[in-house]
This record gives C-alpha cells, structure tokens and sequence, in this order.
C-alpha cells in the first residue's frame, strides 16, 4: 500500500498490517476511509486511553460515566443534568468562524441525544496574543481575525439555536497563536428515569437518520484533527463543516418529541467520522451488527460516491433506532418540523458492518475491528528539559517594582481584561434561566422548561470553567490539580456543592516523549484532585496533535487541560454573588491567608517581568475541602465571594468592587511579612475573598478557627470610588474609576 495514501487516511504502515490481519485481506478504498477516521485520535484515543484510566467516574449521584455521548448527575429525586466538553481546534484554526459554529453545535446534539433539552453552553477559547499581530513571522496567522471569526461564530450558532451561552473563558498568550483552542461545552436537563443511550435493543430495528441532507462538506475531518498543522493548512478548508442553526433547532424540536411520545429507544448523534462513526458505534455498543444503504441517504450534492456519503461530517443529523411500527410516526414528525428523513439501515445479528450500495456491498467489516480494535499506544515519556530552567528560578531575584504601575500592567492584560467584548456577542438570556450571567466566578441556571415544559425544579445549577496551561506547562502534576481545584472552587465559592466535572485536555504531539510524559503527570494530578474533592470525571474529549510544524521548528500549545466543574444549589436566590454589596461591609481574606506567597507562573510575572517560570506549589486540597464547607454552611452570612486565581489577591479584590452598577472604593490595609507585589499577585494559595457585614466579624472568625481556617480582615468597602491601599511600607492612592476603565476596556481596545 502506497503511504502517501495511508497517510491522507491518517494510518501508518504497521496499522495498515493490522488491519489485513483484522479482516484477513485488504481493505478497499471505502473500508480504508472507515478504519482511517474510526482508528485516528479524535475517535480511539489511541495515545491517551491508557492514562485516562486512573480518573474517578463514580458517585451516587452519577447516574451515566463515560462511555455515552455525555455523563449524568442527579441534582434530585426527579431530575438530572447531562454535560460535556468537545474542542474543536483545528476547523476554528482553518476557518474560524464555521469551526466554531459547528464545534458549538455538535456539542449540543451530544446532549440532545442522551434526551435531554440543551439550555446552556460555555466556551473556553485561546488565542494568540493580539498585541503582536503583525510582528510574527512563520506565515503564523494574526490572532485579531481569529478571535473575530471564532467569538462570532459561537455567538451565530448558539443565538440561532436559542441555547444561551452564559459563561466561559478566554486567555490570550503567544503559544496559541499558530494553534488556537476551542472548546466547547452544553449542558441539558431531563428526568433521571428517562435517559437515552446510543443503543438499539434488539434485532431487526430499524435505523433512521433524521435531520440536514448530507454534502461533501466535513469529509476527513476526524484525520484533520488527528494531525499537526504545516504549511498546507489551508488546503484542509474542504474538511471543515458548515453549520445551519435553524436545521439545529428544528432537529431539538423534533427528537424531543419522538423521545416523549417514546417512539425510538436509541439515538446517536453524527460527529466525528459521520456515518461510518454512527453505525458502527451504535453496533457496538449493542453487540450487534448493521446493515446500511447509502442510496437511502438524502444527499444535497450530485454524484457522491459511498465513500463521501459515508464518511461525510455534513452538521445537524441524528440516527434514531426505531421499531418497524413506529417507523412512519417518526419520518411523519421529521416532516412536519421541515426535517430530510429516511431509513437507511437495521441491525442485525452478524455483529459486522455491511455497506450497500444500489445493491452492490462497498463495505464488509466485523465492527470489532472498527471499533474495538483500534490499536492503544504507551507511548515513549520522558522529563521535559525545559523543566530544569524553569525550575532553578527564584522569585527573590525579581527586582523592584512601582506596585501602582504593577497594577495597571495586569489589569490591562487581555487575559485578566474583563471580557464583555467577547460576551456581550452572545444572547445569555434566552430562556429567561440565567440567574448569574458571565462575567463572575460561575454562571448560575434555574431548573426550568426542560424536556416537558412543566419541568421546575427548586434547584438551581451551578458551573464553571478553568483551564490555566501555564501551571500545567510548569509543573503537569500540580498543575492538573490546581486546574481541577480553580474549578470546583468557582463553584463552591457560590455556595454550591461540586457534583462532577467534565475534561478537555488540548496537547501538543503525543509522539513527542515530553510532551506525554505532561500528559500522563497531568491525568494523575488531575485524578488525585477529583477523588480529593469528590467531583468524578463524567465525560470529556482529548484534543492531541495541537502543534504547529514549521520549517525550523514545531511550536506545541501549552499542555491546557480545560476543566468544567458543575454544582447543584438548593435554591437560585441562595447564590453568593462575585461583587461586593453595600458600603461599610468588611473585605476578608480566608483560607492560606498567612502561607508565603509566590508569583510563579503567574500573570503578574508574565505581564511585568516577562518571564514565564518558577515551580508550581502543591495546592492544599485539604483546606479548599474546609472553606468549601464554611462557605455552605454560612452562606447566608457571606454577601459575597471572590476566589484568587488569575491576576492575584489585587486583581480578585478589584474585580470585586466593580459591581454591574457601580464602582466601590475601598480602604486597604493589609497586614504581610512578604515583599508587596508577592502578596499582591500571588496566584497559589488557597484564598477566597469575602465581604461580610461588620456585625457578623466575630461569629465568622470563629466559624473559621473552628476549621482551622485562616481569616484575615484586609479592608472596608467605601462608597467615594477611590482605592487606599496599604501593605507593608507601601501605600498607594488611586481612583477606582480609572482602574475600572483600565479593566474594562483594554481588550476592546487590542481587538477592535
């Protein structure tokens, strides 16, 4: 076999040797496309299987794990929420507007297909550095249309759809800008007693595929996203999807209805590897074989040959597992919301895929061997280098510096910006749902209108997404806690008990031995911090080959494992806001308050010196458990929380006083034996600010040496929008309103 054909089907040389031996003779052309997309990364995690084994998947709350289209939790004695992350880098690379657009809309069928109404999306996107746009060599694209097309097609798909996006993230830094990362995430509710599974139930039933008419677009795409960009980048445009919202919309509509009036018993969703990927997935999972009729698929393109109508990742199509007598009801519904419908195929008892086509069989494959045979890689690890530098520094060598213009600097930073810019592109009130919208700790959604519009539940959900690749760039292991950890505490700091998380863990090239060595310390710090905090990993995707290959070298993102945490709460109004509330509340530090300080890997060392190093600490998940609880069981003390994460203390108190209707001031003096900035921009200890009325200091204090919680009182909110900073011998005096205006509007600024 020629290897430039098997490499245009992403397999290697020994794969193809093993497929011979799978099915005893030589694939044909269509065979070959099947084992090329259902055997590449996006679809058998061949290189990562092995290490994401060792995450937790259970609890008694977790009704589905991995293994479906998305996981289950409970959130009470009725119902359940069904989430997932997917990324869709390389199309939002190659054509951001539609890579994002589609990579928002296959998530959303993901949960539609487990029965479940979406109602919410987020989006956890990196980019280049806008600021240097225009400085870069390499024919590295600049980053500004990037960020345009991908923001504008999240905001296209899921305005249309009606599924409103009410949080996310967006960090911009140099690595990402040849590869940028777009990920995904919806979440749905439903009645726990009526989730869907991508299976057929027994011999004989029918498979009918519902929704767009298949085109040529999308063809290749799970190889494309297999693979490392290179100068033929834009030769892969044809295997980006094209998305239609309105079909979307019109698909909900239409499965939730044969799901209620229960006329099918299994549904999968087309993703990655198109037809090919849903027939066999679904034979798998059922032990069962298919028979598929590619004459019977609605085609909007003329001439298409089995193997484009086969593996064609065209958007917005579902494949329904049907009883011959509910067959009609269901092609009649699909009609009636504008739907294309036909039966193309059945299960059967071979447990083989066979293809047909205008009566000749294209495609005879055991599905075992599509599927389940898929060869798993340990790859080679070894120790990054670049650990050793990065490692031998030391914070204490940093010089000097004017703490008001450090200020400045990491406010303007367009990771640390507000984002309004991106946000204010999408409709997050669609649905009437959204108590907190973006722009705090976590989004929070009230139990409404689900997959029965007399669904209303007294709970309300609670999520959040982190992602810091830096942390996991220095240290894999403690960054992948630490990840996990920024989570769950955006979570908790609502109020909120952490129910589980959902992954999507972007690398570089799994066949570099350092870059799996990060992988694999990064799944087990991950899992440490997930059984620690009790929050399973129900579902995720792996994004591998994020790499950007160019004459004189090979540019990896950042190792970013993007992690959505979710929680329940017992009633919407019980949320703690992100802002301070009234003047004359106290400002209070909780937790590691009195722990050194570092500015390792943070914002404030990138922003101000530069410089991008230092060792990562061990995150105690021993006190994020402690002020986990004091936040729940005094909730109705704290009137708000604030975490410290990216940008430091400073920033978690600035951002806190910039209230949706007013800027606070704030009087500030904080007590440290540590050099200011430290203080200042420390990004590791585990520390939330709260603000409390002054009448409630002596019972918190105590709730918290209770815990054996640290609680330190730092300030006072003001109503005079001036900022009085004291801290060691450093005093400063600022208007808040300037600040403000620093944070929210340096992005804009860089962007348009």
């Amino acid at each position: 076999m020629d290897e430039r054909v098997l490499s245009a089907h992403g397999l290697t040389i020994d794969e193809y040797r093993r497929i011979v031996e799978l099915i005893g003779r030589e694939p044909n052309e269509v065979e070959l496309g099947i084992f090329g997309a259902l055997w590449s990364e996006h679809c058998s995690y061949k290189s990562s299987k092995p290490f994401l084994k060792v995450f937790p998947t259970e609890a008694p709350w977790v009704l589905q794990g991995p293994g479906e289209n998305a996981g289950v939790v409970e959130i009470d004695d009725r119902y359940a929420v069904t989430f997932k992350i997917e990324s869709h880098n390389h199309p939002s690379y190659i054509e951001p507007f539609h890579g994002a657009a589609t990579g928002v809309g296959g998530i959303i069928r993901d949960i539609l297909s487990m029965g479940a109404r979406p109602v919410c999306a987020f989006d956890s996107l990196r980019f280049g550095d806008p600021r240097n746009d225009g400085k870069r060599g390499d024919n590295i694209k600049d980053s500004k249309p990037i960020v345009h097309g991908v923001v504008k097609g999240i905001g296209f798909y899921g305005n249309c759809i009606g599924v409103p996006t009410i949080g996310g993230e967006v960090v911009f830094d140099e690595v990402y800008a040849g590869n940028p990362l777009v990920n995904a995430f919806c979440l749905g509710i439903l009645e726990k007693d009526r989730i869907f599974r991508a299976r057929a139930t027994k011999i004989g039933q029918k498979l009918v595929m519902v929704g767009s008419s298949t085109g040529r677009d999308g063809i290749h795409g799970a190889t494309m996203a297999s693979a490392e960009f290179s100068e033929e980048t834009e030769e892969k445009r044809p295997n980006v999807q094209i998305g239609d919202p309105f079909f979307g919309k019109r698909l909900i509509e239409c499965t939730l209805e044969v799901m209620q009036k229960e006329l099918i018993v299994g549904c999968q969703d087309f993703g990655a590897a198109g037809l090919a990927g849903s027939t066999s997935e679904f034979g798998a999972k059922s032990k069962m074989g298919v028979r598929v009729y590619l004459e019977n698929v609605p085609l909007r393109e003329e001439g298409m040959t089995p193997y484009e109508i086969l593996l064609s990742e065209s958007q917005e199509r579902m494949l329904y597992a049907v009883d011959d007598e509910n067959v009609e009801k269901v092609l009649e519904i699909a009609k009636f919301y504008g739907l294309e419908a036909a039966v193309i195929g059945e299960t059967t008892d071979t447990k083989r895929m066979e293809v047909f086509y205008k009566g000749e069989k294209v495609a005879d494959l055991p599905i075992s061997a599509i599927v389940d045979d898929a060869p798993v890689y340990n790859r080679p690890r070894k120790e990054p280098e670049y650990l050793k530098e990065t490692r031998s520094f030391s914070q204490k060598n940093l010089p000097e510096v004017d703490i008001k213009d450090a200020i400045k600097k990491v406010l303007s930073s367009p990771t640390i910006a507000k984002k309004e810019w991106v946000y204010r592109q999408y409709d997050h009130e669609v649905g009437i749902n959204t108590v907190v919208k973006p722009g705090s700790d976590a989004a929070v959604l009230r139990i409404k209108w689900a997959v029965k519009p007399e669904i209303n539940s007294e709970k309300a959900v609670v999520i959040s997404s982190d992602g810091n690749g830096r942390w996991a760039y220095l240290d894999p292991y403690e960054g992948g806690k630490r990840v996990v950890a920024e989570a769950v505490r955006n979570v908790y700091t609502t109020g909120a008990k952490p129910l589980a998380i959902t992954d999507c863990l972007n690398w570089g090239n799994p066949e570099n031995p350092e870059i799996m060595w990060q992988f694999e310390m990064a799944t087990k710090g991950m899992a440490d911090a997930c059984r620690e905090l009790n929050t399973p990993v129900i579902s995720g995707n792996v994004s591998l080959y994020n790499e950007t290959v160019l004459p004189d070298r090979r540019i990896n993102v950042y190792p970013t494992p993007v992690v959505v945490a979710v929680g329940v709460l017992d009633r919407p109004e019980d949320a703690i806001p992100s802002f301070f509330q009234n003047e004359g509340d106290m400002v209070v530090m909780i937790g590691e308050v009195d722990k050194e300080p570092t500015v390792n890997g943070s914002e404030y060392l990138k922003e101000v010196h530069g410089t991008i190093s230092g060792s990562i600490p061990p995150v105690n998940l021993e006190m994020e458990k402690r002020i986990m609880a004091f936040i729940r069981e005094n909730r109705n003390r704290i009137k708000s929380a604030h975490d410290v994460s990216d940008g430091g203390l400073i920033t978690a108190i600035l951002e806190s006083a910039f209230a949706d209707e007013r800027t606070f001031g704030l009087d500030l003096d904080i007590k440290t034996n540590y050099r200011p900035d430290f203080e200042l921009f420390d990004e590791m200890r585990s520390v939330v600010v709260i603000s409390i009325d002054e009448g409630n200091l002596s019972t918190l204090r105590y709730e918290a040496d209770k815990r054996e919680i640290g609680f330190k009182v730092i300030g006072k909110i003001k109503n005079d929008e001036t900022l009085k900073l004291r801290i060691g011998s450093v005093e400063i005096i600022e208007n808040m309103g300037n600040l403000r205006e620093i944070w929210e509007g340096s992005l804009g600024k860089v962007l348009e």
